[in-house]
């Protein structure tokens, strides 16, 4: 914007001066002095509105062109980047997108691969929505800018203002960890923090749709000219039938069960199970690597135990959710709140509920907190520490919701058009002198007799996905139930007639008690399906063998595998597996490739991005 003394009141000196200034506003505070000058009767923190009538009125009549320049002004300009492994920050950040548009900003929306990263010094207005994956990463599409943050040739934000929006799940001790870095990183090069980070949990729906609302209201104040479409009714379209909706965690499919058997022996110390449930009526179809999710509920012994415990009434009414929406308690215990697991957040918000001066003692320190909830359910929190004042009102501020359960399915849709197969380990243990067990796997091994239906519905892992191309080799690792995605893979390679090469590196405790599905893979290799494998079965010798062992045992042929393009995938328990197999891949490197430590560990971070080291850990 440049003023003259054609097109302005004002002397030579006073333009000067305001062509002086003008380039060195932003966006934001043009918009706000154009606006002033129209009307300087609005008040500003520090400042007395103008009362003059006649000042008002000379004012807009003798500033015609910066009243133009602020009703023609750009709308303001929003940046939305997402980071996702499973989709559900790209939802978040989809419909953040549709509701700016419908205020009239001018929106962006990234995948964090395709942003240009040269130009985030420019960004104004900049939202980060990203999830957390493995042991506190960043999701495979966000590693290139969070390594660009971090790193020496980062630049300074200063004119940058955002905010994060983080996905995790408090289950894990690096609960929304990516979200929280990206959070840090910003912050330490100058951008400017207009709002505090927001951390959601598994059931993120409220808190997000809640996060947007408030960035909404945000910008709205920043950018006052905008305003929310009106639909004209001329353009309606009148919808004869409403589609219908898709299969999700509010509107699950009714799966019947067709099958429920033990796959291991009865001197296994771990029992597996395999389900197969009837997919009649679904319809979308799945591929190996996706999982089935299930919504479980709670076993009703154990609720009618906490019930028991905290001396209710079952039938007491209570609310489930911030909607005013209620049910039984003992329905609510049952199918809304979890109730098996501690954790920090959860400790916090009983010492504020339950009034008991001891508990609100021991929860000031972090390390006792972390030590009492291993293995510790509700009841044992309320028999250690008697609540005083928790009435069942209060059960929404104190529980979370019922997570739900993802299987990796272990079939192929092509083999099994109908049905979907799992393979699920039943949860068992002993601690502080109760038994337990894990609530979906029990339910599913126990509680839900085959006729019986379960609530589930198909979910896409586009970062776990195994290629048709017979020229790429195909290594798969994983111990217990990892089998399940391989398991699906190698039944749709059979089917498929592909002769890629594929090995595959097993692990489990005995191999007479549970090699699961010996006979399939033993069959897969005797047909040339599968072209080499491996087994690790660590009860079985003196000194435990563990799948990485196996693998570096295989080093040079493995190594040489890698050379030749080979995709590897590692499916399994993250705490019991998956940290010692990246360490194994980072000595096959350094002892075959000649690589130190740093380079091999960048070489398998290429790998990531590329898709070529892929990984489903839980």
């Amino acid at each position: 914007m440049q003023l003259n003394q054609d097109n302005t009141p004002f002397d030579e000196k006073q333009l000067a001066l305001i062509n002086q200034l003008l380039p060195m506003l932003t966006t934001e505070q043009q918009q706000w002095l154009s606006g002033y000058l129209l009307n300087p009767n609005v008040s500003t923190p520090g400042n007395e509105p103008v009362t003059n009538k006649d000042a008002v009125a000379n004012t807009a009549t003798e500033q015609p062109n910066i009243a133009s320049a602020s009703t023609e002004s750009e709308p303001l300009e929003v940046h939305v980047l997402y980071g996702t492994e499973t989709g559900n920050a790209e939802e978040i950040a989809e419909t953040f997108e549709s509701k700016l548009k419908t205020q009239n900003f001018k929106v962006h929306l990234w995948d964090m691969d395709d942003f240009p990263r040269d130009s985030l010094p420019e960004v104004e207005h900049l939202f980060i929505i990203c999830s957390t994956q493995g042991v506190g990463e960043p999701p495979i599409n966000a590693l290139d800018l969070y390594d660009h943050l971090h790193s020496d040739a980062a630049p300074q934000l200063n004119s940058v203002n955002f905010a994060v929006l983080a996905l995790g799940d408090q289950d894990f001790p690096d609960f929304c960890q990516a979200g929280k870095d990206f959070d840090h990183i910003l912050g330490q090069l100058g951008a400017h923090r207009i709002a505090d980070r927001v951390d959601c949990d598994f059931d993120y729906e409220e808190t997000a749709e809640q996060w947007i609302i408030d960035m909404l209201e945000l910008l709205t104040q920043i950018s006052p000219d905008t305003h929310e479409d009106t639909p004209n009714i001329e353009d309606e379209v009148v919808t004869i039938e409403e589609p219908q909706a898709p299969y999700s965690k509010s509107n699950p499919f009714q799966a019947e069960v067709l099958k429920n058997t033990v796959l291991t022996e009865p001197e296994a110390s771990r029992e597996v199970r395999h389900l197969e449930l009837s997919l009649e009526g679904y319809p979308e179809t799945y591929e190996p690597g996706d999982s089935i999710v299930i919504t479980p509920q709670n076993d009703p012994a154990l609720v009618e135990q906490l019930i028991a415990t905290l001396n209710w009434d079952s039938d007491t009414f209570v609310p489930i959710n911030d909607s005013g929406d209620t049910r039984s308690l003992k329905d609510a215990l049952t199918h809304d709140f979890e109730i098996s697991k501690l954790t920090p957040g959860l400790m916090k918000k009983a010492a504020e509920l339950f009034g008991n001066p001891m508990l609100n003692a021991n929860i000031q320190k972090s390390e006792w907190v972390e030590n009492y909830i291993y293995g510790r359910d509700l009841i044992d929190l309320i028999q250690s520490f008697t609540p005083v004042a928790l009435e069942p009102s209060k059960l929404p501020q104190l529980l979370r919701k019922l997570p739900p359960r993802e299987y990796s399915i272990s079939s192929s849709h092509l083999v099994n058009p109908s049905s979907v197969h799992l393979t699920v380990r039943v949860v068992k243990y002993e601690s502080h002198q109760r038994e337990r067990q894990g609530v979906c796997s029990v339910q599913l091994a126990e509680l839900t007799p085959v006729g019986e239906t379960l609530p589930i519905y198909i979910k896409k892992n586009p970062n776990f996905t195994f290629s048709e191309d017979a020229d790429t080799p195909v290594i798969m690792i994983g111990a217990g139930t990892g089998i399940a995605p391989y398991r699906a893979y190698l039944q749709e390679s059979e089917h498929l007639n592909l002769r890629s090469d594929k090995w595959l590196i097993f692990g489990n405790q005995n191999q007479q008690h549970d090699f699961l599905y010996q006979y399939d893979l033993e069959h897969w290799l005797q047909t040339g399906i599968l072209n080499k494998l491996d087994l690790a079965f660590s009860r079985d010798t003196e000194n435990k063998i563990y799948v990485q062992h196996r693998i570096e045992q295989n080093s040079a042929e493995f190594y040489k595998w890698i050379e030749a393009g080979a995709t590897i995938y590692l499916c399994g328990n993250k705490d019991e597996m998956a940290s010692g197999v990246h360490q194994s891949l980072v000595n096959i490197l350094k002892m075959e490739g000649n690589y130190n430590q740093d380079e091999a560990e960048a070489y398998l971070n290429d790998m990531i991005k590329q898709q070529r080291y892929q990984r489903d850990v839980y």
